[in-house]
C-alpha cells in the first residue's frame, strides 16, 4: 500500500473518531472542562510512553528531544492543539455542539488556505471560491448574531495551525505526540495539585465510574492523533482538508438528533453557505 494511500486511511478513521467524541465528553460534562483537559494531557502521557516501550521506539523520542527547533515548533504545536481540546470540551459541556460542528466545517478551507501560503499547495478556482464563501458565511453568522462565533473560529484556527505545525515538524506521531504533552504536562499537574488542595478534584483514589472515564481520556486523545499525525505527514495539507468535513457532519447529526440542540434559521443558512462552500471544493478532488 502506497504511502498516500495509507494517509487516506488514516485521515478517515481520525475523523470519524473525532465526530463521534462529544458522546464522550457529555459523560464527563458534569467535571470542570480544565479538569477534564488536565486528564486528557497527563493519561495520554502515560499511554504515549507505553506505547513507545512496546513498540521499542525510544530512540526516535531521544533523537526528536535533542533537537531544539524540533521542540520549538512541538511546543507551539502542543499549545494549539490543548487550546483546540479546552474549547471543544467547553463546548460540549455547555450544549454548543452545533457551534463546535461548524467550527470544523470552517477548518478545511482554512487548512487549504494555509497549504497555499505556507507550502505553496496550488489551490483551483474552486478552491477560492469556496473559500469566499466560508468567509460570508461567517459574516452572515456576525450579522445575525451580533457577535463573532468565537467557539467556531478558536476550533477551526488552532487546530488548522496545528496541523500545520505537526506538517512543518515532520516528526512520527506517538513520539511527537508525546512530546508535545510532556511539554504541558507541568502545567496540568500545576492546575491538579491545586484542585485537590481546594477540595474541588472530581478524580479521587477511590476510582468511581467519573474517576474511571476520566482515565479513558488518554485512550479518547491519543487514538485520532495519532491517526491524524500520521494523515498530515503522508498527504497534503488541501487533501487532509477535504477529508476533515467527516467529523462535523457525525457530531452535526448527534447535536440535532440525539441531544435535541435548538437549531435556529440563522444558523441553517450559515450552515447551508457552508455545505455549499464544502460542496463546491469536492467537485474536483485535490491531487
Amino acid at each position: 500500500m502506497s504511502s498516500e494511500k495509507k494517509g487516506t486511511i488514516y485521515a478517515i478513521l481520525a475523523f470519524t473518531f473525532w465526530g463521534l467524541v462529544p458522546i464522550y465528553f457529555k459523560l464527563v460534562s458534569h467535571v470542570s472542562p480544565f479538569e477534564v483537559l488536565v486528564h486528557r494531557v497527563l493519561w495520554s502521557v502515560l499511554f504515549l510512553s507505553i506505547i513507545l516501550m512496546v513498540t521499542k521506539s525510544s530512540h526516535i523520542f531521544l533523537s526528536i528531544i535533542k533537537d531544539t527547533k524540533k521542540l520549538k515548533i512541538l511546543f507551539i504545536s502542543a499549545i494549539l492543539v490543548s487550546i483546540n481540546w479546552l474549547t471543544f470540551i467547553w463546548a460540549i459541556s455547555n450544549d454548543m455542539i452545533i457551534e463546535a460542528s461548524l467550527g470544523y466545517y470552517i477548518n478545511p478551507l482554512i487548512s487549504v488556505l494555509l497549504g497555499f501560503i505556507f507550502f505553496n499547495e496550488r489551490m483551483t478556482k474552486r478552491q477560492i471560491i469556496a473559500i469566499v464563501i466560508a468567509f460570508f458565511a461567517i459574516m452572515y453568522q456576525i450579522y445575525s448574531l451580533g457577535s463573532l462565533p468565537i467557539i467556531s473560529l478558536i476550533l477551526a484556527f488552532s487546530f488548522a495551525f496545528y496541523g500545520l505545525a505537526r506538517k512543518k515538524v515532520h516528526v512520527e506521531s506517538v513520539s511527537g505526540l508525546l512530546i508535545e504533552t510532556l511539554l504541558v504536562s507541568p502545567f496540568a499537574i500545576a492546575y491538579f495539585i491545586y484542585l485537590v488542595s481546594m477540595h474541588e478534584n472530581t478524580f479521587t483514589s477511590s476510582m468511581d465510574s467519573t474517576s474511571w472515564i476520566l482515565i479513558a481520556a488518554g485512550l479518547i486523545t491519543i487514538i485520532p492523533l495519532i491517526w491524524f499525525n500520521s494523515a498530515a505527514t503522508r498527504i497534503s495539507m488541501a487533501k487532509l482538508g477535504f477529508f476533515q468535513y467527516i467529523g462535523p457532519s457525525l457530531t452535526f447529526l448527534l447535536a440535532i438528533f440525539a441531544y435535541d440542540e435548538p437549531f435556529s434559521f440563522d444558523k441553517l443558512i450559515t450552515f447551508i453557505m457552508i455545505w455549499i462552500a464544502l460542496a463546491i471544493y469536492s467537485i474536483r478532488f485535490p491531487k
